[in-house]
C-alpha cells in the first residue's frame, strides 16, 4: 500500500499529461463535464452528511452536560 501511495507521489508532468490524455480518449471530451459534475456533488453530499453528524455529535454533548447530576 504504501508503495502506490510512494509510485503517485513521484509522478512528474509528464507522466500526468499522458495520464489526462488517456482520460480524454477513454471517456471523450463529453463525458468528463459528466464526470467532474458528478464528483463534485458526490464531495459536496459527503462535506454535508461530515456537517450533520458534527452537530449532532455536538448536540449530544452539550445535552450531556445540561443534564442534572
Amino acid at each position: 500500500m504504501n508503495f502506490t501511495l510512494l509510485f503517485i507521489g513521484s509522478l512528474g508532468g509528464g507522466e500526468w499529461l499522458i495520464i489526462l490524455l488517456a482520460i480524454v480518449f477513454l471517456f471523450g471530451g463529453k463525458k468528463i463535464p459528466e464526470l467532474m459534475r458528478g464528483i463534485g456533488q458526490g464531495v459536496r453530499e459527503f462535506n454535508d452528511a461530515k456537517k450533520n453528524v458534527k452537530d449532532q455529535i455536538e448536540e449530544g454533548m452539550k445535552t450531556k452536560e445540561q443534564e442534572p447530576k
